[in-house]
């Protein structure tokens, strides 16, 4: 349906921008609510995902064209945001990565290319790879997603089109059907925006049942530049429940850590805060709720 032409938009290049602009707009709330349908799919997917990676798995990335770009751009903000470990995400986009930024004509037609894709990086069990393509059946990735299935992986298939072998393949197919685009063929419309939202929900998800957010912070976050750093003592002042001078004296203290940081303002030391969240793998929910409460101690 995303190739679709659709007679209402038959004469939109001879619209006035005002009218061009709300019809975008209308498009863009028709893919926002395209995903109701999708949310138990999403949900699950997420559950299985956070469960397979568990270990050491990694997120491979697939796709082409728009598809491929959206994904790198999610899989890009792993690392600042949650502290997802760089060489756990992994890119397989048709093209290589130069096709982020130069078209590379025909590199979605080849099947062969996708396997090999999965193959290079060694990808299989424990790892989770999240295919995206409008179509649904586009070839590279078609064939990386079929290669990542007999390799034991977790997939996960984000489509536009019902009925397409992305979507029944998968383990986890995820379908929000935007139908035919104000310029047909456009996926960068409303197909990316669903996409992109699911994206989103996936890896945000993903990274709250891994104990990498705790509440609405990003208690893993990298406070790599003034900004968040501040951010981050505000955070560990408003988990913590302490003014922001002890805050950022925890922080200094714990080397800039989050999680250490709230659980020495607790009270612990770095090496007792440490080894609490090693005990409790990383989970700062889990590590507050096994430090001993003072009135509980005999």
């Amino acid at each position: 349906m995303t190739e679709d032409v659709s007679i209402k938009y038959a004469d939109f290049d001879r619209w006035s921008a005002e009218d061009a602009v709300s019809a975008m707009y209308d498009g863009q709330l028709a893919a926002l609510a395209a995903l109701r349908p999708a949310l138990p799919d999403i949900a699950a997917a997420v559950t299985g995902a956070a469960t397979t990676l568990g270990g050491k798995g990694r997120l491979v990335y697939v796709g082409a064209g728009t598809s491929g770009r959206l994904a790198v751009q999610d899989g890009a903000e792993l690392k600042p945001t949650f502290n997802w470990p760089q060489a756990r995400a992994i890119f397989c986009i048709a093209g290589g990565l130069q096709a982020l930024t130069v078209s590379v004509e025909g590199a979605e037609d080849s099947t062969d290319d996708g396997v090999a894709a999965i193959q290079d990086n060694n990808v299989g069990k424990g790892d989770v790879v999240i295919a995206v393509a409008a179509s649904g059946r586009t070839p590279y990735t078609l064939g990386a997603l079929r290669e990542a299935n007999q390799r034991g992986a977790l997939t996960i298939g984000i489509v536009n089109n019902a009925g397409t072998p992305i979507f029944g393949e998968a383990s986890h197919g995820i379908l929000a059907e935007t139908g035919s685009e104000i310029v047909a063929g456009s996926t960068r419309m409303k197909a990316g925006t669903a996409q992109k939202i699911i994206l989103n929900m996936i890896s945000t998800a993903i990274m709250a049942r891994m104990g990498r957010v705790y509440g609405g912070y990003m208690v893993d976050m990298v406070a790599s530049n003034n900004k968040l750093v501040n951010r981050a003592v505000r955070m560990v002042g408003e988990i913590a429940g302490c003014g922001p001078d002890a805050a950022r004296a925890a922080l200094d203290e714990a080397g800039g850590h989050i999680k250490t940081a709230v659980l020495v303002c607790g009270g612990l030391t770095v090496a007792q805060g440490g080894q609490l969240l090693g005990e409790c793998g990383g989970n700062l929910r889990a590590a507050l709720e096994a430090v001993p409460k003072p009135d509980s101690e005999s």
